[in-house]
């Protein structure tokens, strides 16, 4: 009677859990399956919470299908996946954004918005952060606290829903994914001030719809 396969030792996966996503992708294009699970465990919420948000509340029912349409693709080309190019999270992101943007195009609901505001700054806050992490800062918020950022975060998600879906794309993939300008517009192929703009004219929108929470955050400083 033969001997049944061993399961992976637990060294081995305390291995793959401390191992760089690439170092993951290339392990699993040899052959590795279990370096994909911790891949897939590792994105799947970031993952899915990209592809949502950017999709909007409108076709946020194709949400689940463009996220395995993700994994689908990320799957089939494992083998030509190099770490010399960009990121693996770079990369992965960029499938799901280029998947998402095709439901979009189909849809109707791609405009584009690339002219050049007249704002000098070149930082972009982290707004979305800010938003949703702000009551982290109080050890025990009171209940109207945990109301109001709550009611901030629904705010946020509708804003973004708001905004043309070229400038939610890159507020997404620069505040979700942490893409500076320059990988953004070598992801997207498309240029530096393109990106900036669509940068700049999205954070100007949103911070016009989030103008009550914000106010309140100032006045908190």
């Amino acid at each position: 009677m033969s001997a049944l396969p061993r399961a992976p030792s637990a060294k081995a996966a305390t291995e793959r859990d401390a191992m760089p996503d690439d170092q993951l992708m290339l392990a699993y294009a040899h052959g590795d399956a279990a370096a994909f699970d911790v891949l897939y465990a590792r994105h799947e919420g970031g993952l899915f919470r990209f592809v949502k948000r950017l999709l909007g509340a409108r076709l946020a029912a194709q949400a689940d299908e463009v996220f395995q349409d993700t994994w689908v693709r990320i799957i089939s080309a494992r083998a030509s996946f190099s770490p010399q190019g960009a990121a693996w999270r770079t990369w992965a992101f960029t499938i799901a954004h280029n998947l998402a943007m095709d439901r979009l195009r189909v849809s109707g609901r791609e405009v584009a918005l690339d002219a050049h505001p007249d704002d000098d700054g070149d930082a972009i806050p982290t707004l979305d952060r800010g938003v949703r992490g702000a009551v982290d800062a109080a050890a025990h918020p009171s209940a109207e606290e945990l109301a109001f950022w709550r009611a901030a975060g629904r705010r946020l998600l509708a804003c973004l829903d708001e905004l043309p879906v070229d400038q939610r794309a890159a507020f997404l993939l620069h505040h979700e994914d942490g893409l500076t300008v320059e990988a953004l517009a070598a992801s997207l192929e498309i240029g530096f001030e393109t990106v900036r703009s669509r940068l700049r004219y999205g954070l100007q929108k949103l911070r016009g719809c989030m103008e009550r929470y914000l106010s309140v955050l100032e006045q908190r400083a």
